[in-house]
């Protein structure tokens, strides 16, 4: 049987040791590149090895995304806004938001019509897919953010 939950912390341990990158985050969390592989390894001796908390936190401190913990509040039926500034924050607000969200969607579009083609979606094309979404999750958070700020005003 497939431990869902399990796997998909183990995609997110792997996005975000792979968004600081392999040397930075073995540097960063004090671990070596063997073990944080060991983390997010899918293979069966591995299957009960999991990050840290501690390791997770620091890795996020310099990750410009919280991979495991958006996980972790997905898997709770929660979400998560940031507060700090991010990429697009300070470039017009709204409608700066609508055009990103609309290019990220069709973005995604494009991906997984090419994906499509043969009538299977491969691991390789799933992942692109997976990034494309994760790419549009972040484009719906910093307007979410930006729509937030305007009914303080």
């Amino acid at each position: 049987m497939v431990d869902t939950v399990g796997s998909y912390l183990k995609k997110h341990s792997e996005a975000l040791v792979k968004e600081v990158g392999i040397e930075a985050a073995a540097e960063t969390c004090g671990k070596s590149k063997a073990t944080l592989g060991r983390y997010y390894s899918a293979d069966v001796e591995h299957a009960d090895r999991f990050m840290p908390i501690d390791v997770v936190a620091r890795l996020e401190a310099v990750s410009p995304v919280p991979h495991v913990t958006m996980a972790l509040a997905e898997i709770g039926g929660l979400t998560i806004s940031f507060d700090e500034e991010r990429r697009n924050a300070g470039n017009g607000g709204i409608n700066s938001d609508v055009v990103a969200l609309s290019q990220r969607f069709a973005m995604l579009m494009a991906e997984y019509h090419q994906s499509i083609q043969d009538g299977k979606i491969t691991i390789n094309e799933a992942k692109r897919l997976l990034s494309e979404t994760q790419a549009l999750q972040r484009v719906l958070l910093e307007m979410k953010m930006h729509l937030e700020e305007e009914t303080v005003r």
